[in-house]
């Protein structure tokens, strides 16, 4: 056994420190989330909405202890750990209410007295999960694979183990309310050393069905090989470096503003947030300008203070990492508008920064930048916004701004994307799926792609007595 820590990125001090899990705590866990899902799988609607809805209560009951566990854990603000916990909420509400309809039967008409495409749970499904939105993470995923009737596991980032566990005692909190097993949803404490061989271990094992992944690229190819070799359902949703692409004919100043909430939500570390930011040639001076101008004033600081809208990165490794892309793409031609290092003292605080001049071949264009850094990138006419934001190898979100919602499609339609926004910031919303495409990842969580992905789609066909349906020919 081992510990896991989790340490403040703004000041520094241990948050709170957990003994791992052996072997056996492990297996046992999986032994009992297995046997809760075959209690939970026969479960009826209203019992389902009814946990959903508990659920709601309970993290409505904790907001305010939540939302300080995450600006403690991994720095984020507390006015947006806040609406991450009423987010998460509403979301278990929105499945509480759309389960029913996204799972109903659907009947089909052929030669049979009666036929049906159902969908059922496929069992207990694993999650690994990152920091960032360390409660959101879990809703998103938990919700609706609950209201599936399957069972839940998580493997969360070992830095918000606190995150982690204080899920866990909402969820087994709001089954103790309605009578459902509480093992429906259970925390793993892996130790950070033997992170690679239990996850293997665990989504090899023979009671789980499915694993579903947010985070790195490479650890997303790690599990979804596991997987595959265990001929085992994934879904992945991965990295992002999406466009903004601001059009010659677009509101400059709302664009300019709404970039600033693209990009520096969560202090910039959101898979969706906007990193690449294509605009106009003949508007690109203005723009940078205004957007600058409000990346400045952004104020950063204690993450637990409500007047902070940037708080640290959550890991001193994460300022390193940054500093590089900012300082080769400096190297390499970019201009340093405003931020563009760490800030000094303690705490892993980066400055909100702006580059303009950045071009294809820069770190901040070809990678993904996860802090307040923002790369603006001039493009001649709609062609070359098009191919610019389309020349990454991710493939999350999208968002395209102008006067004229049918050009801004037509730009938007050659961008290869999960999702596509037009005049409106790219989010996750539980009422259209998210995922992405490329090296974003595959598979969908949300609305009603997202509840289906871990159901089994099964056809019951009922023989009319009056009549045998021949065999499809066998050549």
């Amino acid at each position: 056994m081992g510990t896991l820590t989790s340490i403040s990125p703004a000041t520094g001090e241990v948050v709170g420190a957990w003994t791992t899990q052996t072997a056996e705590e492990i297996e046992r866990a999986v032994q009992q989330a297995h046997a809760a899902y075959r209690t939970w799988r026969t479960s009826d609607w209203a019992q389902r909405g009814s946990l959903l809805e508990a659920l709601a209560d309970q993290l409505i009951a904790r907001r305010d202890e939540l939302a300080a566990l995450m600006s403690d854990e991994m720095g984020k603000p507390v006015t947006e750990g806040l609406a991450e916990v009423d987010k998460c909420a509403w979301t278990a509400r929105f499945y509480a209410e759309k389960a029913p309809e996204y799972l109903a039967d659907r009947m089909v008409e052929t030669p049979a007295a009666r036929s049906w495409v159902s969908h059922e749970p496929v069992g207990v499904v694993l999650a690994v999960m990152p920091w960032n939105f360390p409660i959101w993470q879990i809703v998103r995923f938990a919700a609706p694979a609950l209201a599936a009737g399957n069972a839940a596991l998580l493997k969360h980032a070992p830095s918000v183990t606190g995150s982690a566990l204080a899920a866990a005692q909402v969820f087994r909190a709001a089954a103790a309310a309605v009578g459902a097993p509480e093992a429906l949803f259970t925390t793993l404490l892996v130790d950070e050393g033997e992170v690679a061989e239990v996850t293997t271990r665990v989504i090899e094992h023979p009671l789980v069905a499915a694993v579903t992944l947010t985070g790195s690229e490479r650890a997303g190819s790690a599990v979804a090989s596991v997987a595959a070799r265990a001929i085992k359902k994934s879904v992945l949703e991965l990295g992002g470096s999406d466009p903004f692409v601001v059009l010659a004919d677009a509101d400059v100043a709302l664009a300019a503003r709404m970039a600033v909430t693209s990009r520096f939500l969560n202090s910039g570390q959101s898979c969706l947030a906007a990193k690449r930011f294509v605009v106009a040639a003949e508007i690109a001076d203005e723009f940078t300008h205004r957007f600058a101008e409000e990346v400045a004033a952004l104020r950063v600081g204690d993450p637990h203070d409500p007047a902070t809208q940037v708080g640290p990165l959550a890991r001193e490794d994460q300022v390193t990492a940054l500093q590089r892309q900012v300082d080769e793409s400096v190297a390499a031609g970019a201009t340093v508008v405003t931020g563009g290092k760490r800030i000094e003292g303690p705490g892993a605080f980066f400055e909100p920064t702006v580059l303009a001049d950045v071009t294809s071949d820069m770190a901040v264009f070809r990678e993904e930048t996860f802090g307040p850094v923002a790369a603006v990138i001039r493009a001649v006419d709609d062609d070359e916004a098009a191919r610019l934001a389309d020349d990454s190898a991710f493939g999350l979100g999208a968002s395209v701004w102008s006067a004229d919602v049918e050009r801004a499609l037509a730009v938007g339609l050659r961008i290869t994307s999960g999702a596509l926004f037009v005049n409106a910031v790219v989010a996750s919303d539980a009422r259209v799926p998210f995922g992405g495409t490329r090296r974003s990842g595959y598979g969908r969580e949300l609305s009603a792609e997202g509840i289906r992905e871990f159901t089994n789609v099964r056809t019951v066909w009922i023989g009319a007595p009056d009549r045998v349906v021949p065999a499809e020919p066998v050549e």
